[in-house]
């Protein structure tokens, strides 16, 4: 188990693309949890359309603008937001801005094995 991790936030800032890099979940020996560091570019996003989690999910933005989509009602986040995706709300985020962003993604508790992650709503 590697208990102190270092990211590599320079690497993510020469990827131009959307890039989804997991820190911690099973894969690591955690058993409540994940955690993604996620960078969107202008016009970016989740899938087209709402989506739904088992899940509680939790963003952390951490530079750029986001715009959210949650129960019906937009909300923009900025650097030094926190979002909250209670499990099974429709939801869904899009980077409307000129610049990309960066965000870690919680996601807890972990779903059951064989369940999907993603739902549409």
């Amino acid at each position: 188990m590697e208990y102190v991790r270092k990211i590599d936030f320079a690497t993510l800032a020469t990827i131009d693309d959307q890039i989804v890099l997991p820190l911690v979940g099973p894969d690591a020996g955690l058993t409540g949890c994940s955690i993604n560091c996620i960078k969107t570019p202008p016009g970016g996003g989740s899938p087209p359309g709402l989506h739904t989690h088992p899940v509680d999910q939790v963003f952390y933005v951490l530079s750029g603008e986001m715009r959210v989509e949650i129960a019906g009602h937009e909300y923009e986040g900025s650097a030094g937001t926190l979002i909250v995706f209670p499990a099974n709300v429709p939801h869904r985020n899009w980077n409307a801005g000129s610049e990309a962003t960066l965000h870690l993604a919680i996601n807890s508790p972990l779903p059951e094995p064989g369940t999907p992650f993603t739902r549409p709503a």
